[in-house]
């Protein structure tokens, strides 16, 4: 396992125990160098302060080799590991604190940047929202509970999970839940589903069904990200929107596959969708669900649906930041 995690320090993933992760996005990044004017989609949807946002992931395990990830698979790194979720897992409360610190110790090299302000950097230094949504898939990890619990508990207002919607059985019991759910949803039918996902065990596509089927039982507010690649899995309109009848989730987020890191070894550039793409696709879908387009963000080629007239915003901005800009 050690070629594994020294490959992926090569990719600037920080280790905050045996398998779980954590790196600042591209976000990240621009926040910290505008002083909060450059954003990304969680802010502008939701109200989630891009500079406050650590994301992370418990596990860099996962059930799925998604053509389009942007991260590598294990196996494309030389991994043999069976992916069966019994392996060695990190203390949740540990994970936290570890990566809480390596997170600081991250953005410390930005106090040189004369772009950077001290208000900001110190803002950024105290994350208030976790995305669980780094690499790997998060309910593998079989504390994902207690994972969750222990972000609020260290003072985080908000915290969102990406799963593939492969262990219904988890969501099934998870307590507390996330403040949002997200599915990822990368086929409107099987076939479809299975060129594009490759999952590594056989009924991937059966307990996804059965996640989407749970979404609207829940209590907190559930998204069904829809990535989508040309020439794979654009087609079949009807299909995702049987799919989105069926969950009845809180928003539907059809993105595109972006061309960037290991997209790129796999598929050639002209399989990133354009944001004119995402939005034919998305009023496509508005037209056979009775989901109307109430937001979009044309820098990360997603488009905004839901039955709401506007996006809930999980955090007030007076709370989110003194320094940076509402978004706009």
């Amino acid at each position: 396992m050690e070629n594994i995690r020294e490959a992926y320090r090569k990719q600037r993933y920080h280790f905050v125990g045996k398998f779980a992760v954590v790196k600042p996005c591209i976000w990240v990044k621009k926040a910290l160098n505008s002083n909060g004017r450059i954003y990304c989609y969680k802010e502008k949807f939701y109200g989630i302060p891009t500079h406050r946002c650590l994301q992370m992931s418990p596990t860099i395990f996962c059930n799925e080799e998604c053509i389009f990830c942007w991260r590598a698979h294990l196996r494309e790194l030389g991994s043999k590991i069976e992916i069966t979720g019994k392996f060695e897992s990190d203390n949740p409360e540990l994970i936290v604190e570890n990566s809480l610190r390596e997170w600081r110790a991250i953005l410390s090299g930005y106090k040189t940047n004369p772009n950077v302000s001290k208000e900001i950097l110190e803002e950024a230094m105290r994350p208030i929202h976790a995305a669980i949504s780094l690499v790997g898939e998060p309910t593998l990890y079989p504390y994902l509970g207690e994972l969750i619990e222990s972000f609020y508990k260290h003072g985080f207002k908000t915290v969102f999970v990406v799963t593939n919607g492969t262990r219904p059985d988890i969501l099934e019991k998870l307590d507390p839940l996330p403040s949002q759910l997200y599915v990822s949803v990368v086929g409107p039918n099987k076939n479809i589903f299975n060129r594009t996902a490759m999952p590594l065990i056989l009924d991937a596509w059966d307990r996804l069904m059965k996640t989407l089927s749970l979404l609207n039982t829940l209590s907190i507010p559930t998204v069904m990200r829809i990535t989508l690649v040309k020439g794979l899995n654009m087609t079949d309109i009807d299909g995702y929107a049987k799919l989105i009848k069926m969950a009845q989730p809180t928003y539907v987020e059809p993105k595109a596959a972006m061309d960037i890191g290991w997209f790129r070894k796999r598929l050639p550039r002209s399989a990133m969708p354009s944001s004119e793409d995402i939005r034919k696709f998305a009023k496509k879908l508005a037209e056979k669900t009775g989901y109307k387009i109430i937001d979009e963000s044309y820098p990360s080629r997603i488009v905004l649906l839901s039955k709401l007239d506007k996006p809930i915003k999980l955090i007030k901005w007076s709370e989110a930041s003194k320094v940076a800009p509402p978004p706009t």
